[in-house]
């Protein structure tokens, strides 16, 4: 059978999109594949809960993305992309009434903390001076691919300085402790470390959180006018006027390979798509590796690697549709906020939360990221409404019992309702009064909902892989698969599940199309 097209892409969340346009870019027929009814992945946007109330799925807010040059490279703004930048950028509530909040303007942010403390209002600007300072290094780190063992190895002067390696490997327990004084503080910036499953005791969160926070610090929490789909949207006008093709509903069953390389794939239905050049994943590397490859081309000892590969902790997902703005006890600019992260003023909040989760327990006082996605885009839902997600993280996959011994079942379809009411229940008593009587229509994603509804969220995860010390830079997803390259020659990686990992940040699929061009030849840039 004749080839119909030089490259096929699999999957069409950003990164496979963002990968597929520069190939498309350098003049080869690229047919992109997805699996769901629609593209976007993980940025993708639906009316879930109630019509004229469009929900972000799962990312709402661009951060890592600003570091990006794809928008200017591919001129996304010709095809509909633009950011809309909400201020404050977040904010902490407390039980107690209380809050702390980020601003766009580091004077008004360190004039938030130092209610709580000036010492530690100081420490936020020493911390945003040395990130400034870092910032080339930083984007130059995240948009090219990783270097290889033996550049690192005879690497002279580390691009960070040498505390960086230190800082690496520090828990969020101790950053937090060493660098913040207050409890309030400590907790404002230990909650992006919980985004990427970082709990307060594991190796690496405080990098974590410290790079996150100064990353909003300085560009904001940004959301993409009209919802985070019009990022794969804009992504999809490129490629197709460049004369690359899609399609959804078209599940990739397994990569067809001869004499060793790739020549196409087969779809779950047995129609098979030829292809002269190359294949590109952006799927979870543990379904590339064990399905669609398999332990027959990649090897036993790849194979086993990969099914160690750790997975990370799950979400559940609560979308609200609301009659009307929340309002937080801890004042407006928190229910301004587009993300809220309520908890409790110490680091053992979070604690609670990861050891039941991790033992199988239903966390007794579940901690949820906010999504106000109204603050940051009024156009998500009908004048005068409101839209809201609250992201629950972390909980188990597999239900072993209920920390607060309350909830009896231990299957995801019964025990889903009665954990979101928990949620909920929490919000209204301590932190959004009045909160249970505004919800219109809720609908929840458990764990298992997620992996049903996206391939790439294995259980219910949405890091494509656990974001740990050993499995980041050439390690993600593994040493022999850090490069973008498989052992098949012509069967790339271009997802978060490589460098630099989860997230909006359109790195993976653009670092991957470089090491693409390299191999075909072809000039980048």
């Amino acid at each position: 059978m004749s080839a119909e097209c030089d490259a096929i892409v699999i999957g069409g969340g950003h990164n496979g999109l963002v990968c597929a346009c520069y190939l498309a870019r350098a003049g080869l027929k690229v047919v992109l594949l997805e699996k769901y009814g629609s593209i976007g992945g993980m940025s993708n946007t639906e009316e879930l809960t109630l019509p004229g109330f469009h929900s972000d799925t799962h990312a709402i807010c661009i951060q890592f993305a600003n570091f990006s040059p794809v928008p200017d490279e591919l001129q996304l703004a010709d095809y509909g992309y633009e950011l809309l930048h909400p201020d404050p950028c977040w904010s902490h509530p407390f039980p107690d009434g209380r809050g702390l909040s980020v601003y766009r303007d580091i004077d008004r942010t360190c004039e938030s903390i130092s209610r709580f403390s000036a010492r530690d209002a100081e420490t936020w600007r020493r911390l945003y001076q040395e990130f400034l300072a870092q910032r080339e290094a930083i984007s130059a780190s995240m948009n090219n691919p990783p270097p290889s063992f033996a550049e690192l190895a005879t690497e002279q002067q580390p691009p960070f300085g040498p505390d960086h390696f230190r800082h690496e490997m520090q828990n969020l327990r101790s950053w937090c402790h060493e660098t913040f004084e207050a409890e309030e503080t400590k907790c404002m910036a230990a909650a992006w470390g919980v985004h990427v499953g970082a709990a307060p005791d594991d190796v690496g969160g405080g990098s974590i959180a410290c790079l996150f926070s100064m990353v909003v610090q300085h560009f904001g929490n940004n959301v993409v006018k009209g919802g985070m789909r019009q990022l794969p949207l804009a992504l999809a006008g490129y490629l197709e006027a460049h004369g690359g093709s899609i399609r959804v509903d078209a599940p990739v069953k397994r990569i067809l390979t001869e004499g060793g390389k790739a020549v196409g794939v087969e779809l779950a239905d047995g129609e098979q798509i030829h292809c002269k050049q190359l294949v590109a994943s952006s799927a979870h590397p543990r379904h590339l590796v064990l399905d669609l490859l398999g332990e027959e081309q990649v090897g036993p000892e790849l194979a086993n690697k990969m099914r160690l590969y750790e997975l990370g902790d799950p979400v559940m997902v609560v979308y609200l549709a609301l009659d009307r703005p929340p309002e937080f006890a801890a004042g407006s600019a928190v229910s301004h906020s587009v993300y809220a992260h309520p908890s409790e003023p110490s680091l053992e909040y979070y604690s609670r939360a990861f050891s039941d989760a991790r033992s199988g327990l239903l966390p007794q006082q579940p901690f949820a990221l906010v999504c106000n996605d109204t603050a940051g885009d009024p156009s998500r839902a009908p004048d005068g409404k409101a839209l809201m997600k609250l992201v629950v993280q972390p909980v188990p996959y597999r239900i072993e019992g209920d920390a607060a011994g309350q909830i009896k079942v231990t299957e995801w379809d019964d025990a889903k309702e009665p954990l979101a009411d928990r949620v909920i229940e929490h919000l209204t008593r301590d932190y959004i009064p009045g909160f249970a009587d505004r919800i219109l229509k809720r609908v929840v994603h458990s764990p298992v909902d997620i992996e049903k509804l996206l391939p790439s969220a294995l259980e219910g995860t949405n890091t494509h892989g656990a974001f740990l010390p050993y499995q980041v830079g050439r390690m993600r997803p593994l040493p022999e698969l850090g490069g973008y390259r498989t052992p098949i020659g012509n069967v790339y990686l271009c997802g978060s599940g490589s460098h630099p990992g989860p997230g909006i940040t359109m790195a993976p699929g653009r670092n991957a199309a470089q090491v693409i061009y390299g191999d075909l030849g072809i000039k980048f840039g």
